[in-house]
């Protein structure tokens, strides 16, 4: 499975990414995974290898590359209950520092150096992401309709807020197949209700299911949240729509 650590252009400097890829000739379709709030490490590297084996070019870029490359922070081979809140500690300043401003000037980036590599066909593209990934999945899908036709968000952070410009505001924006996969603290009834409203009234096609059994950041299995059956459920909605969206690009 080809590897490469690349350098992608923004407007606010060099963010560092990794990609993998078939090892075969042909173009494959392109995904843009967003990492969690830990940040791009061995395990989100490993489920790009993984997604990169059923046929996709996968790019997982350093959010916080204005920081530094990854790992900006370092990070205990197991992130724990006992050590999260060290570990958030010194990732808040990082988050914060991240708007939605500077993430959308950064997603126009990143697809703009997904769809000009050399191994990625010519169509749409899929974005997916965890945690608060989800949240920039969400709203890359809906900054750039004619480009992304799914997004997967696992594990989200806040879709529904006060804010005029929440995540479930900007769904009449999407043209994208949309599948989000939740634990079961993730977000309040009342929240999914009015998230699954809007996307009804905009006609999206999608999917919304809390993962049973789950805690917030399941499918990481280098933190105490991780939950093995329900990675696997990961795969088995995320696969599908990819191929329904992506399989002829």
């Amino acid at each position: 499975m080809p590897t490469k650590t690349l350098q992608i252009p923004t407007t606010d400097g060099q963010a560092d990414a990794f990609a993998a890829f078939p090892d075969r000739a042909e173009r494959r379709p392109g995904v843009l995974m967003y990492m969690d709030a830990f940040g791009v490490r061995p395990v989100l590297r490993e489920m790009a290898r993984e997604l990169a084996e059923h046929g996709y070019y996968v790019l997982v870029p350093n959010l916080y590359y204005r920081h530094g490359p990854a790992p900006v922070i370092e990070l205990p081979e197991h992130i724990g209950k006992e050590i999260r809140p060290a570990v958030f500690a010194q990732l808040m300043p990082l988050i914060e520092a991240h708007t939605t401003e500077r993430a959308l000037r950064d997603a126009d980036a990143y697809l703009r150096f997904l769809t000009t590599q050399p191994e990625v066909s010519a169509g749409p593209v899929a974005v997916i992401g965890y945690c608060m990934g989800a949240v920039l999945a969400m709203r890359t899908a809906a900054a750039h309709p004619d480009q992304v036709a799914a997004v997967a968000g696992f594990h989200p952070g806040p879709l529904v807020t006060d804010a005029p410009d929440s995540p479930h505001r900007l769904v009449p924006k999407l043209t994208a197949q949309v599948h989000l996969g939740l634990a079961e603290n993730d977000m309040p009834s009342e929240a999914i209700s009015e998230l699954n409203q809007a996307l009804d009234a905009a006609g999206v096609g999608y999917t919304s299911e809390i993962y049973p059994g789950t805690v917030h950041g399941f499918t990481m299995s280098d933190t105490h949240a991780f939950n093995p059956s329900a990675l696997q459920r990961h795969w088995d909605r995320l696969l599908p729509l990819l191929d329904r969206t992506l399989a002829n690009s």
